[in-house]
């Protein structure tokens, strides 16, 4: 990569950080580095609202108006969902990755703000049980709906018996 793509990609990342810093204060960001030469941070799901969204989204320096990946990740101590942002505009790429915990994983829902959002979180809702708070269909969207728990999760049991496999 370049010296000068270099140099754009640690300033997007300082404007991010600073962005997020001025709404949500000092301690809003948990990490923040460049990941494969592209802006990655990680926030609590505390800091990440509708109005932090919207700044991503419609800020003139930043302008994601692009969601092109939500998914879900279980961790042994937290779950984390990972948003794939872009400036169609800017030509500028975030990586937002928001902790919860496991035991009642939670985050609010951006599908008001990218409608691409849907069915994506509705995909880690049904597969590993993140809600998303004011989400107008959190529905399952693999798995029937009588499926009992969420089968990405490092906790989930399954009866191999019942599934012939054992």
């Amino acid at each position: 990569m370049s010296e000068q793509l270099l140099n754009k990609a640690e300033q997007l990342l300082t404007t991010i950080v600073e962005k997020i810093q001025s709404k949500a204060g000092a301690d809003a960001i948990i990490d923040s580095k460049l990941n494969f030469n592209r802006p990655m941070v990680v926030i609590d799901t505390s800091v990440w609202d509708n109005e932090l969204a919207t700044i991503l989204r419609n800020d003139e320096q930043l302008q994601f108006d692009f969601l092109s990946c939500v998914s879900g990740v279980d961790y042994d101590n937290h779950m984390e969902v990972v948003y794939q942002f872009y400036s169609i505009p800017l030509d500028n790429y975030l990586m937002l990755k928001v902790k919860t915990n496991r035991q009642e994983p939670s985050v609010i829902s951006v599908k008001q703000l990218w409608n691409t959002a849907d069915w994506h979180e509705r995909e880690a809702f049904d597969l590993l049980g993140i809600r998303f708070e004011g989400h107008p269909n959190l529905t399952r969207i693999l798995l029937q709906d009588e499926w009992v728990g969420h089968p990405l999760r490092k906790d989930y049991n399954i009866d191999k018996e019942e599934l012939g496999l054992d």
